[in-house]
């Protein structure tokens, strides 16, 4: 069986009068990327903030690669590292510099830090600019940057917090990358995220959190079929074909289609999509009725966000801010 990299059970913690973590139970696996995903407020960060020693929460217990959190920090600091939701590198200095600097932090001798900045400007594509000063870099560029800095020592979990908040798509593909790099070296990645296409495209397993716990998880896929199955969509090109349309998508697929009369769009669940895709094709051809559109689709990690969470929340748990002393939470 693989092993465990993080185990967290019954995380609670307060923010003034809310509720941050609410009894939030997590199990991530050795050298994978494990997706956390919620709305604003949902506990992200303040369980990311929990797992690397930055807070402390009022109860529960949680271990990361073996060694307990509220017990034993220094043993676990030692194995991870944390990327913000913001770049923590210094702008006025360039690339190389930055990695430098950090690897003599981090205990390095001058020639072995610039020796592993070197490797880690290739692997992050970024030898070209490593002479030049990073308020010069593009969005992704700095983010990568910042992933390659987390890395001078590289880390057995890697905890990232909206590592691609703000970034254009070309910048977001770019981290999307570097991620996959570094869990196919072994490394374990914690991501927290807001974007649904990077959960889907980069979490071997979703936990879906929202008011301080973990409401859902699985795979993507099988968060997706736990709101339904495949479905055959419909576009008509006249509002007028509306209703002769749906009548002859219901024969066909054996089911009430829903219909929105707005996008002149019919959707119907169905078992087998291709062989529903040719049904109802070919009855449309011999009906004559024509369409903009047709096809089949999955249900989207937007739809289960929105049927798990219940849309946004108003809570500013996730701010980073401790309106009372550490710990001091009941």
């Amino acid at each position: 069986m693989t092993a465990t990299a993080i185990e967290a059970e019954g995380l609670r913690k307060r923010y003034g009068g809310t509720w941050a973590l609410d009894g939030l139970d997590l199990t991530v696996r050795e050298g994978t990327v494990h997706g956390l995903l919620g709305p604003n407020g949902a506990g992200k960060t303040t369980a990311v903030r929990a797992l690397t020693t930055l807070t402390r929460v009022a109860s529960g217990r949680a271990r990361v690669c073996g060694f307990d959190v509220a017990d034993e920090p220094d043993e676990v600091r030692a194995r991870i590292a944390l990327t913000g939701q913001y770049a923590a590198v210094d702008e006025y200095l360039s690339g190389r510099q930055n990695l430098v600097l950090f690897g003599r932090l981090f205990g390095l001798t001058p020639r072995a830090a610039r020796r592993r900045a070197e490797e880690l400007l290739a692997s992050f594509g970024l030898a070209e600019a490593a002479g030049r000063s990073v308020n010069g870099y593009s969005g992704g560029m700095r983010r990568r940057l910042d992933l390659a800095a987390s890395m001078i020592v590289v880390p057995r979990v890697l905890f990232l917090d909206e590592p691609t908040t703000g970034l254009d798509p070309r910048s977001r593909n770019q981290v999307w990358d570097a991620v996959r790099s570094l869990v196919s070296g072994g490394t374990t990645v914690l991501l927290t995220t807001q974007y649904l296409e990077e959960a889907d495209r980069l979490a071997d397993l979703i936990s879906v959190v929202d008011a301080g716990r973990v409401v859902a998880e699985g795979t993507a896929d099988a968060l997706k079929s736990r709101i339904g199955g495949d479905r055959v969509e419909v576009v008509v090109r006249e509002a007028g074909d509306l209703s002769a349309t749906a009548a002859l998508v219901g024969r066909v697929c054996r089911v009430e289609p829903a219909v929105d009369a707005e996008s002149r769009r019919v959707v119907a669940e169905v078992g087998d999509r291709v062989a529903a895709l040719t049904d109802v094709a070919g009855a449309l051809r011999a009906a004559g009725l024509p369409v903009e559109d047709l096809g089949t689709r999955r249900p989207t990690l937007d739809e289960v966000f929105l049927r798990l969470t219940g849309g946004a929340t108003d809570r500013r748990a996730d701010d980073g801010r401790d309106t009372e002393r550490e710990g001091a939470a009941a």
